[in-house]
C-alpha cells in the first residue's frame, strides 16, 4: 500500500448474473442497460456517455484483472463494495465473488464492504423509476437475520487475505443507521447486536471490528432517533461503538445543483463540523459528480456542474490535505466512485474525459 489508502466505492450491478436483477434490467447486462440507452435531456447535457472499456461484465475475473491494474496504476488501492441483503439472502454478490475475488492479481488491491441496507423502490427500473413510493425490498433486519448476515460476512469476507483492516480490525461500513436501529428494535438492542458482532469477529481470530458509519448530512445525534435517546447520552457513533465515520456522496451533504468548486467549499465546512463535534475519526470523502438522469425517462433535476477532472482534482487535493493534517489517524480517503455510471460519479474512463479523472487522482495520490 502507498502513503494514502484511496478507497473507491464499487456499485456491483454491471453484470446480469444475479437472476433477481432481471426484474430491473431485463436485457441481462445489469445496469449497463440504463447507461447504454441513456439520452440527452436538454441542450448542453453531457449525456449520453460511453465507457471506453465497453459494457464489460464486471463479474468476469479477466475484466476485473484489467480494472485492478488500471486502479492501482492510478492510485486507487482499496475497493469498497456496496453489499446487499434482501429477503433473507444476498443480492448482487457476483461482481465481488466471481469477479474480484477470482482475479489473479487480487492481492494488489484491498477491499471492504459497505452494507447498503437501504429500502429498494423502482429507482433501478427506468420503466417505473418515478414510482418512488413503492417499496420492493426492506433494508431492515431483526436480530436473528442480523446474526446470519454477520456470520456470512466474517467467514466469507473478513477471512480473505486482502480484506482491508485498520489496526488488525476488519473495516465494515453501514449505510443506513436509522434503518438498522429500526430493524433491531432500538438503540440498546442495536448496541447489543453490534457488540455481539464485534465479539464474533474476535472469536474468528481478529483483534476487533472497525465499524464505520456513513454520514448523511452530518453525523446524527441521538436526539430524535427513538425513546431511548434520553438515557443513552453522547453522540450516536460513540454510544453504538463505531470506530470512524465517512460519507458516501456529496448529495448527502449539500445542494449539488451548482458548480463543483462551490460544492467543495460546503464539503470542507462539513468536515470541520464533524471534526469538532464527534470523537470518532472522520475519513474525508470526495465525490466525482452527480447526475442520475440515466435512470429516468424525463428530466431529473439536480446535476453537478463543471466537474471536470481539473475541478475534481481540487477535491482530491483537499482530501489529501485533510489526511496530512490528521497524522494520528490512518490516511484513508473514500471516493464516489469507481463505477456509478447512472449517478455520473465514476473514475472509470469514458468518451468525454478519457482517463481524466484517474489521471487527476494519480497526480494527487500516486507515489512515484
Amino acid at each position: 500500500m502507498g502513503k494514502y489508502d484511496v478507497a473507491a466505492y464499487v456499485w456491483p450491478a454491471y453484470t446480469g448474473r444475479d437472476k433477481r436483477s432481471l426484474m430491473f434490467w431485463p436485457e441481462g447486462m445489469g445496469e449497463w442497460q440504463s447507461v447504454k440507452n441513456a439520452v440527452k435531456k436538454f441542450p448542453g447535457h453531457s449525456w449520453p456517455r460511453k465507457p471506453l472499456w465497453g459494457y464489460v461484465d464486471e463479474a468476469d475475473p479477466y475484466v476485473m484483472e484489467m480494472e485492478i491494474e488500471a486502479a492501482v496504476d492510478h492510485g486507487v488501492n482499496v475497493f469498497i463494495y456496496d453489499w446487499y441483503w434482501f429477503d433473507g439472502r444476498p443480492y448482487l454478490e457476483n461482481c465481488l465473488n466471481e469477479g474480484f475475488l477470482q482475479a489473479k492479481n487480487r492481492d494488489k488491491m484491498k477491499f471492504y464492504l459497505m452494507w447498503a441496507n437501504h429500502d429498494v423502490n423502482y429507482t433501478w427500473d427506468i420503466r417505473l423509476s418515478w414510482e418512488q413510493d413503492t417499496t420492493i425490498w426492506k433494508g431492515g433486519v431483526d436480530r436473528e437475520e442480523f446474526e446470519r448476515i454477520c456470520r456470512r460476512i466474517i467467514h466469507k469476507y473478513f477471512v480473505q487475505p486482502n480484506y482491508y483492516q485498520i489496526d488488525g480490525e476488519p473495516v465494515f461500513q453501514i449505510y443506513e443507521l436509522g434503518i438498522l436501529i429500526d430493524g433491531l428494535g432500538g438503540l440498546e438492542n442495536t448496541r447489543d447486536a453490534l457488540n455481539w458482532f464485534r465479539e464474533e469477529t474476535i472469536k474468528a481470530g481478529f483483534k476487533g471490528l472497525h465499524l464505520q458509519l456513513t454520514a448523511h448530512g452530518g453525523v446524527p445525534n441521538l436526539s430524535g432517533l427513538d425513546k431511548e435517546s434520553a438515557k443513552a447520552g453522547g453522540d450516536i457513533g460513540t454510544f453504538l461503538g463505531f470506530s470512524s465515520v465517512t460519507h458516501y456522496q456529496f448529495v448527502h451533504i449539500t445542494d449539488i445543483d451548482r458548480d463543483y468548486e462551490d460544492i467543495l467549499a460546503d464539503v470542507e465546512k462539513e468536515w470541520e463540523k464533524i471534526g469538532r463535534d464527534y470523537a470518532i475519526p472522520y475519513f474525508p470523502h470526495i465525490s466525482v459528480g452527480w447526475d442520475n438522469n440515466p435512470r429516468f425517462t424525463g428530466l431529473r433535476q439536480g446535476i453537478v456542474k463543471n466537474n471536470s477532472p481539473q475541478a475534481v482534482k481540487k477535491g482530491f487535493e483537499m482530501a489529501r490535505a485533510y489526511a496530512d493534517s490528521h497524522p494520528k489517524q490512518p490516511p484513508l480517503i473514500t471516493v464516489n466512485s469507481w463505477n456509478e455510471w447512472t449517478e455520473t460519479s465514476y473514475l472509470e474512463p469514458d468518451d468525454l474525459y478519457g482517463y481524466g479523472y484517474l489521471e487527476a487522482l494519480k497526480e494527487v495520490f500516486k507515489e512515484e
